[in-house]
């Protein structure tokens, strides 16, 4: 028996990375009996042509259908699109809830004037300060970026998100040339060979595994409850023990070590406005049925 990770799946066929090779499998019937729909991005088990046993899955998107993903990079427009710190910290929040680690990369860095460049400049130290990993260069395609960001990946899989226009099709052909995908409209990457129906596979870019579609919509609306909230702002879950309250929300409480450290200016102020929005989002949301 053999083990590997789900690159593709195809008409009931499932194409399965191991030990550098493909392996194209057929899934058990019993799977189907026991309602279990194998994924790209499932760690298996398969032996003579049969894929035999699915490994627990860490996470599952929906959108790009894959489980097991470690990193996504999120491709985060400095211009054209203008930067929204709101949209950031959406995709951040969605990413903390499925324990994918994020990787903030600003594209388009170049179109900013030295002043506009300052001012973002506060916003990639205070993103760095949260313990993120942040990549901001006037030169975004430059090398040493791409060389760092290829070994930071390396062993992983990953996914690519960010709005239409950032950018991801664009880093992607940085990172593997090879790939060749067309740029401008990111949706349109999966078009460019023999399959016209929109199939998610995990393309080799140097030693990582890429889900090939524009991925995770799931920032859209909020899944978490008002006190699962906080916990997804790293840097609101460590100071969270010194508030005076336990479980504070950290809106109108007295006492509030997070309230204190925006003011003092170590978080930054617009993830904290943000927070708030989001808090207030969760309370007028309708409960789906």
């Amino acid at each position: 028996m053999k083990e590997g990770i789900i690159q593709q799946s195809l008409s009931g066929f499932y194409d399965i990375i191991a030990d550098g090779e493909i392996y194209r499998t057929r899934g058990r019937g019993n799977f189907r009996k026991r309602g279990i729909k194998p994924l790209v991005g499932d760690h298996v088990q398969f032996a003579d042509g049969y894929l035999l046993a699915i490994e627990p899955r860490t996470n599952q998107l929906v959108r790009p259908m894959v489980a097991n993903v470690d990193t996504a990079i999120v491709v985060t427009a400095a211009s054209n699109p203008q930067f929204s710190s709101n949209l950031l910290d959406r995709q951040l929040i969605a990413l903390e809830a499925q324990s994918i680690t994020p990787i903030i990369f600003f594209s388009k860095v170049d179109l900013l004037s030295a002043e506009e460049a300052q001012k973002l400049q506060t916003f990639v130290d205070g993103y760095r300060q949260i313990g993120y990993s942040v990549y901001y260069s006037k030169e975004p395609y430059c090398q040493t970026n791409l060389d760092q960001l290829q070994q930071q990946i390396k062993g992983q899989i990953v996914t690519m998100m960010g709005q239409t226009g950032a950018g991801k099709s664009t880093l992607l052909n940085h990172l593997a040339p090879n790939l060749d995908l067309p740029t401008g409209e990111v949706s349109k990457a999966l078009k460019r060979g023999r399959h016209t129906t929109r199939k998610v596979a995990l393309l080799k870019v140097g030693n990582a595994l890429v889900a090939d579609t524009p991925g995770f919509s799931s920032y859209e609306d909020f899944q978490m409850t008002k006190e699962e909230l906080p916990q997804l702002f790293p840097e609101m879950k460590r100071l969270a023990p010194k508030c005076k309250f336990r479980g504070c929300l950290h809106l109108q409480e007295p006492g509030c070590a997070v309230k204190n450290a925006v003011e003092d200016g170590k978080i930054l102020e617009s993830r904290y406005n943000n927070y708030v929005q989001f808090q207030e989002l969760i309370r007028n949301q309708k409960p789906k049925y």
